[in-house]
């Protein structure tokens, strides 16, 4: 592709309209601007749909038109690919690829077992880690621009929780360069988007995936589209955390939700991870490539306060680096105090030269938020909620799917389980790039002797939500109660289901989300135009992080014990008795229920000792 392929030529080239996927009888590519009716109904259709356009959504939708390439694939994104929660992971991508020091893809495993406080299930983790050192050659012969050795070799370095340096990088902005090297694969293998599309929700016929319902947010129009088989990949959830999160506003869960309420489970929802370095005004991310390079933590004591905390200082994994800082805080060595308290990150002794070569993308943030220059200055920080853990439950790791044939999985919005309680740093990008592989492989294997079903269910769905998008956006109510609510939930889960946890402040949280909800089912959007109406959008995407806190909340409480980032100081201790299993929680009849599976265990023993 071209290096000055612009974002106009993109819309024109590689975008198309729903009305494309729903033209006459005779047409036979989408790629031509059209597509069979492919259904008695003449509804728009397509025979696999990804849903977000992330890390994962890319490589699901390219490894569909690389493996089938007579297949049509559409990608429904909210907004541009180049806007999503993988620019925001930008420390590196772990895989191994250089064994001369000793490091190997079990002793990945073993790290990735171990970070998570063994609640990941083994089988998959041992598979994750065998394909992760693949595709870093896979991603640099296909042109990703990442940082280089002297001898020409992709850079790597520490990062937390590891064991050896296998976290290879671009600088510190490995999740953008990731991403822009996924995106240009998509459009080269001739996927084409949806662009500014939202999901509303999934159709079922016969125990199976018939379609989606879509709103384009530019006109507002809402209508079903048919598929042979989904894949969703919309990322994670950590928007619950409003007031306080490094992902971004688009980050609202929208594909968990939807896949909750066709009945599949969602695994691990109290699992919410909080990076232990977002800037100290709004959250966003210094990247972990601050500590893997060298920098230091301190308190208002001037002290590298983590050799108090673990043998890695620093670079322990993220749980115990974020709960440290937490302590610090609570204990007075901080600065500051409340909301606007915080610790110190120091890269200053790093040297210019290496923070403008090695760390630009922090020190770009670090003077945007902070008005500070880290080469002269370390930078206030605190945890900030940041990556989840659970998701939409997965039936097997070999192709992502779910319980319910048709529907496959990727990415953060996918739980399999190979971050288990806590996802190590380098983890995320990888499980990106490789669960999106296989759940679209898998999607491309199914949609081959699938038919499209007759779209009676989804299209009375769109029926149901263009009658509530008339019932609610009424031009009524308080132009600001519907965003007085979206803090008052983000402020709800920070101080009651945050860092530290009890059974006293999970119970309050649950009483104080049935009044959120409450206050929500009466909510009016002051808006009636359907035009880009924002306002709705911002409405669907509240009811889907309710609907997720209250699940995570469900699974807190009565998760009794301390494991990874799910800290209960009633239940200070790990217990592997009764709870080595995942929470499961299901939506049926309007109301959430708790179960539990066993993790899957194997190689690695639960006393932490290495593998031989």
């Amino acid at each position: 592709m071209s290096e000055k392929f612009t974002r106009r030529e993109f819309l024109q080239s590689a975008c198309i309209s729903v009305g494309a996927l729903a033209t006459t009888a005779g047409a036979t590519n989408v790629f031509a601007g059209e597509l069979p009716k492919g259904n008695e109904n003449g509804l728009p259709s397509v025979d696999v749909l990804i849903i977000g356009s992330g890390g994962a959504g890319l490589r699901a939708a390219t490894a569909v038109r690389k493996q089938y390439p007579n297949s049509t694939v559409v990608v429904a994104t909210k907004m541009m690919p180049s806007r999503n929660a993988t620019c925001m992971a930008e420390g590196g991508i772990n895989g191994v690829t250089d064994f001369s020091n000793g490091d190997s893809f079990k002793l990945h495993a073993y790290d990735t077992v171990k970070g998570a406080a063994y609640l990941a299930d083994q089988d998959a983790v041992v598979k994750f880690c065998e394909a992760a050192g693949a595709v870093i050659h896979e991603l640099d012969y296909n042109g990703m621009l990442f940082s280089r050795k002297d001898n020409g070799d992709v850079a790597f370095r520490f990062m937390g929780g590891a064991s050896k340096k296998r976290c290879n990088y671009a600088a510190d902005k490995t999740g953008h360069v990731l991403m822009h090297a996924c995106l240009d694969d998509a459009i080269t293998a001739g996927v084409k988007f949806l662009m500014d599309h939202e999901l509303l929700e999934i159709g079922l016929e016969d125990g199976k995936v018939e379609g989606v319902v879509l709103r384009n947010i530019q006109d507002g129009q809402i209508y079903p589209v048919l598929c042979k088989s989904l894949v969703i990949a919309t990322g994670g959830y950590t928007r619950i955390f409003y007031n306080r999160t490094s992902v971004p506003f688009i980050a609202t869960g929208d594909g968990i939700a939807a896949a909750l309420k066709v009945g599949l489970g969602f695994e691990d929802p109290e699992m919410l991870q909080f990076h232990p370095t977002g800037v100290q005004n709004g959250g966003t991310l210094i990247t972990e490539a601050a500590r893997g390079e060298g920098g230091y933590l301190l308190n208002n004591k001037g002290e590298r306060f983590m050799k108090n905390y673990h043998e890695k200082m620093e670079l322990a994994p993220r749980d115990v680096v974020a709960r440290a800082i937490e302590t610090e805080i609570r204990e007075g060595r901080g600065f500051g105090e409340g909301m606007s308290a915080y610790v110190l990150c120091d890269v200053r002794h790093l040297g210019k030269d290496t923070i403008m070569k090695k760390l630009p993308k922090i020190r770009h943030t670090a003077m945007l938020f902070q008005d500070i220059d880290l080469i002269e200055q370390p930078v206030p920080i605190r945890p900030t909620a940041h990556y989840s853990m659970g998701g939409i439950e997965v039936a097997k790791f070999d192709d992502m799917s779910t319980k319910i044939p048709g529907i496959y999985v990727g990415g953060e919005a996918s739980c399999v389980s190979i971050h288990g309680a806590n996802r190590l740093g380098g983890n995320s990008l990888t499980d990106a790039v490789v669960t999106g592989d296989l759940a679209g492989k898998g999607a491309g294997a199914y949609a081959q002797n699938a038919k499209f079903a007759s779209g009676k269910k989804t299209s009375e769905l769109a029926k149901m939500w263009q009658d509530k998008f008339k019932a609610i956006a009424t031009g009524e109510g308080g132009v600001n109660d519907m965003y007085a609510l979206r803090e008052e939930l983000g402020k709800n889960n920070w101080d009651l289901m945050g860092i530290f946890r009890t059974g006293a402040k999970l119970d309050q949280l649950s009483k104080n989300l049935e009044a959120i909800q409450a206050k929500y089912d009466t909510l009016k959007v002051p808006n009636q135009n359907p035009v880009m109406n924002t306002a709705f959008t911002d409405y669907v995407e509240l009811g889907n992080l309710i609907l997720l806190s209250r699940a995570a909340c469900l699974a807190a409480q009565n998760r009794l014990e301390s494991r990874g980032a799910h800290t209960r100081e009633d239940y200070p201790k790990r217990d592997d008795v009764n709870f080595l299993k995942h929470s499961i929680v299901t939506l049926k009849d309007g109301k959430l229920e708790l179960s539990y599976k066993d993790v899957v265990t194997g190689i690695f023993s639960l006393d932490g000792k290495k593998p031989e």
